[in-house]
């Protein structure tokens, strides 16, 4: 099994995207610098998609560019996806540092 370049930080943070001019939205439970998984019942995209994700960090609004690696389902519905963050902006990558020096 393939281990992760980095080692995720569990967060609980609300995310809004969009698919056929729809607005959604979901909350990211884990990030690091390099990815994220949001919990949504909105999967209308499909796998390698890319998209921009609108988090509120820190009392700022940021667009981070993602690209869906991993859609997962539990039962008979699909709940979350595993992103990964493509040229995240410097304001998000500080946040995570925060968060790593916090733990």
């Amino acid at each position: 099994m393939q281990r992760r370049a980095l080692e995720r930080i569990p967060a609980n943070i609300s995310a809004r995207f969009y698919c056929d001019k729809s607005d959604y939205s979901g909350r990211v439970t884990n990030l690091s610098a390099k990815g994220m998984y949001i919990c949504t019942d909105h999967i209308c995209f499909p796998l390698d998609s890319e998209f921009e994700l609108i988090l509120n960090i820190e009392a700022a609004i940021l667009s981070v560019p993602v690209k869906i690696r991993r859609i997962t389902r539990t039962a008979d519905r699909y709940d979350g996806i595993g992103v990964e963050l493509l040229n995240p902006p410097q304001k998000y990558l500080e946040f995570i540092g925060s968060l790593r020096n916090n733990q």
